[in-house]
């Protein structure tokens, strides 16, 4: 590593192209002078880094700068097409599939249908194969590839270990994917990404410590702590869906790992049954649905049920306090264990219950837990999952790309 090797002249040189590039990607076209000031470096160390860069095909001028009385100065940009990465999002309705210059912009984004199959090699393959054409980039200039997908990634050997809504996903599709695709692969739980996502471009942009909760057909929760993700020893911390909570009955059996039960028709690796117990019987969609009815908001899905109560509170205010009260549940038990400070909405019903349900959602929380979070609902624009993907792909190619382990 590069902390453990000595300070040489070599080292440096490393360090400070290093700093420049990511400086270049972050700030967009800089002149020499400018990344002297950023960097600290003198002018002819500036030069000097920067027609190495050029050398190695990194960064090019990109036009100019008027300055004092002097010629212009040449502002210097990271070359996009120097690598390309691919962020992936997969569900049981389909694949969508991105790819992205160095820079971090979208050349493409593609969504497959599956077809009935679902095979996982040939799933993202396919995804993959049709994102690149719609890009126009070679498969093979693809630097890395992460994976989004719900269920339990185990934290030592990166494989899924159970997805009920991918029960093709299991131990050796990780090394599979590998092979086929011939480049790094990583597999991430979906809502970890989106939380990644929010820290690189959200709410929580640049905040160490923050909670995401991701309200969707089910739920889950992601943790970040000190700026990483927090994933548990087995990987299954976020489960929030089988946290006991009152109005609901206990989740029995989220204790054992244990193989599946012929015959429970939904379960995990460890024999949970879903949604028959715990929070997620509380606030997944079919209940929230439900609750709504109940309130006289009759629209057909629990996302528009949301959606209209928020918009007109006159209508859907009691459902929206009975709603919040149901999901405080969750976000009191892990402020008070973790105080994370934050706590972000996120996934399509807490997109839709928007800041009249965080504020809801804040202020029982305030009342019954001894530290008062801030809850606010996310501001990534897009797929959150797929724009997690991106940039932890885009985090593994920046440090295989810019590393000068091979630069004179």
């Amino acid at each position: 590593m590069v902390a453990n090797r000595p300070g040489t002249p070599r080292l440096l040189r490393e360090l400070n192209d290093r700093a420049a590039l990511d400086l270049l990607v972050r700030q967009g076209p800089l002149t020499r002078a400018q990344i002297g000031e950023h960097t600290g470096l003198s002018k002819v160390t500036a030069s000097q880094l920067l027609s190495r860069l050029e050398d190695r095909g990194l960064v090019s001028v990109v036009g100019s700068q008027a300055g004092g009385r002097g010629p212009n100065a040449a502002l210097y940009a990271v070359v996009p097409s120097s690598a390309y990465v691919a962020g992936l999002e997969v569900g049981p309705d389909g694949v969508t599939a991105g790819v992205a210059d160095i820079t971090g912009h979208m050349v493409a984004q593609v969504t497959v249908d599956p077809n009935g199959a679902d095979e996982p090699v040939k799933m993202v393959h396919s995804a993959v194969v049709k994102a690149c054409r719609s890009a126009r980039v070679a498969l093979s200039r693809l630097s890395a590839f992460v994976i989004g997908t719900p269920g339990v990634v185990d934290p030592r050997s990166g494989d899924v270990q159970f997805s009920f809504d991918l029960p093709a996903w299991h131990e050796g599709v990780l090394a599979a994917l590998r092979t086929d695709l011939r480049r790094p692969v990583t597999i991430e739980n979906d809502v970890n990404l989106a939380a990644i996502a929010e820290r690189a471009y959200g709410v929580a942009h640049d905040t160490p410590d923050f909670a995401l909760m991701w309200l969707d057909r089910g739920m889950g929760l992601s943790v970040m702590l000190g700026g990483r993700l927090h994933r548990g020893r087995w990987g299954g911390a976020g489960e929030i869906g089988y946290l006991p909570v009152p109005g609901a009955p206990l989740p029995i059996g989220s204790a054992r790992r244990a193989p599946v039960d012929e015959g429970v028709t939904e379960s995990t690796s460890w024999g949970i049954p879903t949604l028959a117990g715990g929070y997620g019987a509380l606030v997944g969609a079919d209940a929230v649905r439900s609750l709504a009815h109940e309130h006289g908001v009759t629209e057909p899905t629990a996302v528009e049920c949301v959606r209209a109560a928020a918009a007109d509170e006159s209508r859907g205010g009691a459902f929206l306090d009975d709603l919040a009260r149901r999901i405080s549940y969750g976000v009191t038990s892990v402020n008070i264990v973790l105080d994370p400070g934050l706590v972000v909405l996120s996934g399509s019903l807490g997109r839709a219950g928007g800041r009249p349900l965080a504020l809801r959602i804040e202020e029982i929380v305030g009342r019954i837990s001894p530290t008062s979070p801030t809850v606010s609902v996310t501001e990534v624009e897009g797929n959150p999952v797929l724009r997690g993907a991106l940039y932890a792909a885009l985090v593994q190619a920046r440090d295989d790309v810019f590393s000068t382990a091979g630069a004179s």
